[in-house]
């Protein structure tokens, strides 16, 4: 199975953070031209209710502080498709999650109010054609997560769920057991990739 579009959401510890700063940040964002994405726009969806919150829109794909299913994180939306495994497309996902939301706890525009809880990740693939959220499909997409997680929480324990509803995107909810930063997890991927070389 080939995955693209993958998306990566980190939980947020405090779900009741106050987001309209994030507009004039992300518009910053698209002034600086970060990271060699090219970003486009800023769309505020949070009149809607459990909604993906405000996004900012790129070519390549989006960031945005997501509030689906009323579980406030950091999403990295991949869009465009990539060459690569789908190890590799996991990883780019997660890095450009993790590099997102480190930029955001760190930009005093939110005073610190920003923060990864530490332990929970979504992971979504967001291509019903590709990943239809089947059981089989479930199955197939759980193979190429395990090698995925345990590079990213170094071999620590973790708990591996999957949203079962049809009806929606193949969603999977992960828990580490202990509590990682974002540099911890960035470095563990990229030790993983060092190894590799």
């Amino acid at each position: 199975m080939e995955l693209q579009h993958v998306n990566v959401k980190l939980l947020l510890a405090k779900p009741e953070v106050e987001l309209d700063p994030l507009i004039p940040i992300f518009h910053s964002w698209i002034q600086d031209q970060l990271w060699g994405d090219l970003l486009l726009d800023v769309a505020d969806y949070r009149h809607v209710y459990s909604s993906p919150g405000i996004i900012l829109i790129g070519h390549e794909g989006n960031y945005s502080v997501d509030n689906t299913d009323n579980r406030l994180g950091v999403r990295y939306n991949r869009k465009a498709t990539i060459e690569g495994s789908n190890l590799d497309r996991l990883r780019q996902a997660a890095h450009a999650a993790l590099r997102a939301c480190a930029r955001l706890e760190s930009d005093s525009r939110l005073e610190g109010k920003l923060h990864f809880n530490g332990q929970q990740i979504e992971i979504v693939i967001n291509d019903r054609l590709l990943a239809p959220n089947t059981a089989a499909t479930r199955e197939a997409v759980k193979a190429e997560l395990l090698p995925f997680l345990q590079q990213l929480f170094a071999g620590s324990d973790y708990s591996l769920g999957f949203n079962e509803e049809p009806r929606s995107l193949l969603q999977a909810c992960v828990k580490s057991a202990q509590t990682f930063s974002l540099a911890a997890l960035d470095k563990n991927l990229t030790s993983a990739l060092s190894a590799l070389a």
